[in-house]
């Protein structure tokens, strides 16, 4: 998988999904794991923005933004979003959609890092997202400020990170005992594995330092990843769904979710 590239040498671990476009489709966004991502992020973000369904024009920003599922979707809202990613190959098939849905009056679609957000100058938002990109950056707490810079004083900001307590966890149910020994760490990358997985004290020192307060904590996935049998998912999703949606705001079961996402709202 290709580095992410940055204006000058890029960082060891970052990481690109460019040539692996069509696998994340196949893999993430088009199966049960994307679905329930999809309908706890629409969940979340319609619970905490009153202003989400009701009023339109509305600047959001989406960075890493992919293929643009929730792009589009709060586009079709009626509101006006940028998406900025890395990735041509993601940008163009977001830009593909966002045309055939009728939408690209409402859309821009930016190439670049999300290091480079400050150099750009596209003022503030009152929706700024980060799903799934923090895990693969080597500089992770600066990637916090730079986010929360691009937030008005009355936006939020939708943080989903990989969980480094549900990885360990996970592994543990899998039985891959040796991984967790040393430290969940190896030589070798899989593919579509995330590189650096977030511990929750971490973050929250990071969000004290940045003066961003939680207003809604929610995993995702608490309960799809560790079924015993793979094949329930399948055949009884929608029970799936509805209890993942019930229970994922709830503690302990907030802390497991494979992915944590974070409704944060600066402080004044």
């Amino acid at each position: 998988m290709a580095k992410r590239k940055h204006q000058g040498k890029p960082a060891p671990s970052d990481r690109n999904f460019g040539e692996l476009t069509h696998k994340f489709k196949n893999n993430i966004y088009g199966t049960n794991k994307g679905k329930i991502r999809e309908a706890v992020l629409q969940r979340d973000l319609h619970a905490q923005l009153d202003w989400l369904g009701h009023a339109t024009d509305k600047r959001v920003l989406d960075v890493g933004g992919g293929q643009g599922q929730l792009a589009l979707y709060l586009a079709a809202l009626g509101h006006h979003v940028t998406v900025i990613d890395i990735s041509d190959e993601m940008l163009e098939l977001a830009r593909t959609r966002a045309n055939e849905a009728g939408l690209c009056e409402r859309m821009r679609f930016i190439r670049a890092p999300l290091q480079e957000i400050a150099q750009l100058s596209l003022g503030q938002f009152d929706l700024v997202m980060c799903h799934a990109v923090l895990e693969w950056l080597v500089d992770q707490r600066s990637a916090i400020d730079l986010l929360k810079a691009q937030v008005s004083p009355s936006g939020a900001l939708s943080l989903m990170y990989f969980n480094h307590e549900a990885h360990l966890m996970a592994n543990m149910v899998y039985g891959n005992f040796d991984y967790v020994q040393k430290g969940l760490k190896v030589k070798q990358k899989v593919g579509l594995s995330p590189n650096n997985p977030i511990k929750q004290a971490d973050m929250a020192a990071w969000l004290e330092a940045a003066k961003l307060t939680i207003a809604q904590k929610t995993g995702v996935r608490c309960f799809h990843d560790y079924l015993r049998e793979l094949n329930k998912a399948d055949d009884d999703f929608d029970a799936l769904l509805e209890l993942e949606l019930k229970y994922n705001r709830q503690e302990p079961y907030a802390s497991i979710g494979r992915y944590t996402h974070l409704m944060l709202i600066p402080i004044k």
